[in-house]
């Protein structure tokens, strides 16, 4: 780590008052030696880290990281304060604050070597030695595994904590690595176990061993936590007596665990704020799962629990058969599926719905791009093209601009389906997908959209974890995600949707529609907000459909009225409104946005320019308090403008592509300009003054977080 940080990237007075003021005084250092090139940038990206989950220690340590673009090399300053500052730690303030900027992509050796630096931080004789160096020379090279001179020794008492920093391989991780070879007094295959080592009723006692943990440990970022809770989860077994061998997956890649690691141990511990990879090798075994700070914060605690279950029988799979004390058909326990332990059902809620969302978002990138691309090449009536594979001619424009309009609209008919089967997914696992596909479909046929995927997906994810719950012989576990829990859960899925839930919507829509006919002759201004506040509402789904439609209907007949294609104008206006704002909201302030979200905001500019109001679909889902009534707002305005102005609008759709043929253009793109600066600058407003909780989540659909959950859950979060 000789290059990672130097006495100039060192400051051991650190007189920052709050963490975003120590994460700027430490990343300065970086920039003043080129090691990042865009300060506010990469601090964005810190911050959006930060909101994903805190990352305070107990022990005094805060550890803020990420993984942008905006970093040359691995970097590491770290900072020491005397008043101490609050990264959200549960025992208090931090006095030992380390930076680490990685390179979005930074190589697999340089995020070992970080890691192994995380790992450290568990070991007190360590950071004891760094509240105690004197100069900034000696916290760089104890920090490097060297002497204060540079001679590569290591300073007394911390042989063991340093050597892991210095050696960037994964014989310094040990069972981190997934290597089943730790040595015999860590309880690995080379130990003086030769025992049996599985069958159902051979135990620890009779095997006469120890108890045996695998774990896997993740974080969004894949840099620090993942590691620091694998030390700790291994330091607290070796206190208990309990052999525990980790899985990392960072962002370094991971090594998976033996087969034979796994088939001998007798429970499992899954501490991670992503979804965990490969999660089926560890059926049938007694399973704690958690988030990653639980495992660094009470390691002993996990372990004691995953004992209790193994004593218990309570396992987590289809594959014991047999066993006792399985919690449903899958053999899940409650806090496996649709959640993790001390989750309030609001966090749920949301990791369940950015679940969704993630998935989704590609769909509406490439359906919504495409389509705007048959506007742009046909004009507003390539909606009414035969279909390409009836008529194709290949030196047409017309032909190619017919192509891509069809394949947009393929893409955009996934957009229900996908949201619902994921957040069913983010529920209860692959066996939620198979209803909610169906129940997102179904959505889809009842004219429901966006709102009805979400119910749809909630449904589904509810009706399998119930009947996950209901015991089940044992000789039917294995038919049970294959065959029954599909078969019940997408009949259940289906009668609910097409029975009970698509007939309200049905008639909500009917009469909202009948409503708006009634008011289309009395006040026109008054008419285009509210059209732009439907418009605006749930950005695609039901509401907005209904205010759609109402325009649509208007104007499709041979020779529509005047008043008709004022109210198309104003709809489409408003439906521009969200997408476009969004998109210059992460322009003029992108700090207030994660990486995830201002690369959705580049997409943006061309969904909303095109009409496409699901392009501010991944903002709403991740902020609705804000997004959704600045929109409203912005919406209102725009309609009522398109409305006051008269601007008229004969085709249905299409968006900046069919300005020639609206009536007052130049008017309609003002009425457009005003919402879309309104929408922008609440959302700002609003955001700016907003200040993010303990644990928040501020993601984009492809994060999340998830994180999430995203998702998981959700999309990758930007380390």
């Amino acid at each position: 780590m000789s290059e990672m940080i130097t006495a100039d990237l060192v400051d051991l007075d650190l007189s920052a008052d709050s963490k975003e003021a120590a994460a700027r005084a430490l990343a300065e250092r970086m920039v003043a030696l080129g090691r990042v090139t865009d300060l506010d940038g990469f601090l964005a990206d810190v911050a959006a880290r930060e909101a994903q989950m805190p990352t305070g220690l107990d022990g005094g340590i805060g550890i803020p990281h990420c993984r942008s673009e905006h970093v040359t090399e691995p970097t590491l300053a770290f900072g020491r304060s005397a008043a101490g500052i609050d990264f959200g730690a549960a025992d208090g303030p931090a006095d030992l604050i380390f930076l680490i900027a990685a390179p979005a992509g930074a190589d697999d050796a340089h995020l070992t070597i970080l890691s192994s630096l995380a790992r450290q931080l568990m070991n007190a004789e360590f950071t004891d030695a760094l509240r105690a160096a004197a100069d900034a020379n000696a916290a760089a090279a104890l920090i490097r595994g060297e002497e204060p001179d540079g001679t590569g020794g290591v300073p007394e008492g911390i042989e063991d904590s340093v050597d892991s920093v210095a050696v960037p391989a994964a014989a310094s991780a040990g069972a981190a690595t997934g290597s089943p070879d730790v040595g015999p007094e860590e309880g690995s295959q080379n130990g003086t176990d030769d025992g049996p080592r599985n069958g159902p009723d051979d135990g620890p006692a009779e095997r006469g061993r120890p108890f045996r943990v695998v774990a896997v440990t993740s974080c969004p970022t894949g840099i620090a936590h993942t590691y620091m809770a694998a030390e700790s989860l291994e330091k607290a077994g070796r206190e208990a007596g309990v052999e525990v061998v980790v899985e990392t997956q960072g962002s370094a890649g991971f090594t998976r665990l033996d087969p034979a690691v796994i088939e001998a141990a007798d429970g499992v511990i899954f501490a991670h704020d992503v979804p965990v990879r490969d999660k089926d090798r560890f059926a049938g075994k007694p399973t704690v799962d958690t988030g990653v700070k639980a495992a660094i914060n009470r390691p002993g605690e996990l372990i004691d629990e995953v004992r209790g279950k193994a004593a218990r029988g309570e396992v987590t799979a289809a594959g014991a058969a047999g066993a006792a004390g399985t919690d449903g058909a899958s053999g899940t326990t409650p806090v496996e599926r649709g959640g993790k332990p001390g989750e309030g059902y609001g966090t749920k809620l949301r990791v369940w719905l950015m679940s969704g969302v993630s998935y989704m978002v590609p769909f509406v990138a490439a359906g919504g791009l495409l389509i705007a691309l048959g506007f742009a090449i046909g004009g507003y009536e390539i909606n009414n093209a035969p279909s390409v594979m009836d008529h194709f001619v290949w030196s047409q424009a017309d032909s190619w601009a017919a192509l891509l309009f069809q394949v947009g609209g393929v893409a955009f008919a996934f957009l229900v389906p996908v949201l619902a089967g994921y957040i069913a997914y983010g529920m209860a696992d692959r066996p939620g997908l198979v209803p909610g596909f169906v129940g997102g479909s179904i959505a889809l046929t009842v004219n429901a959209g966006f709102l009805g995927g979400l119910a749809a997906g909630l449904i589904s994810g509810a009706v399998v974890m119930a009947i996950q719950r209901v015991r089940i012989p044992a000789a039917l576990r294995g038919i049970m995600p294959v065959v029954v829990i599909p078969l019940i859960s997408s009949a259940v899925v289906g009668f609910l949707m097409f029975v009970v839930i698509g007939k309200p919507i049905a008639s909500a829509q009917k009469a909202m529609t009948d409503w708006l006919s009634g008011l289309s002759g009395a006040n026109a201004v008054l008419l285009g907000a509210l059209l732009g506040l439907m418009m605006c509402f749930d950005l695609g789904g039901p509401v907005n459909k209904v205010a759609y439609a109402f325009a649509t209907a208007g104007i499709a007949v041979a020779d529509p009225s005047d008043s008709a294609m004022k109210i198309m104008a104003a709809v489409m206006a408003a439906g521009m409104v969200p997408p476009l704002a969004m998109a210059l909201a992460t322009t003029v302030r992108g700090k207030l946005f994660n990486a995830a979200e201002r690369e959705n905001g580049k997409a943006a500019w061309v969904l909303g320019a095109s009409f496409i109001s699901e392009g501010a679909i991944p903002f709403a889902a991740a902020d609705p308090l804000r997004v959704i009534p600045s929109s409203m707002v912005g919406g209102a305005l725009t309609g009522a403008l398109s409305m006051a102005f008269g601007a008229t609008l004969r085709a249905p759709h299409g968006g900046i592509f069919v300005v020639p043929l609206i009536g007052n253009p130049l008017l309609y793109l003002v009425a457009i300009a005003a919402g879309v600066c309104v929408t922008t600058a609440l959302v700002i407003v609003l955001k700016g003054l907003r200040k993010p909780a303990p644990g928040a989540v501020s993601q984009g659909p492809g994060g999340t977080d998830p994180s999430a959950p995203s998702p998981e859950a959700k999309q990758p979060v930007a380390a």
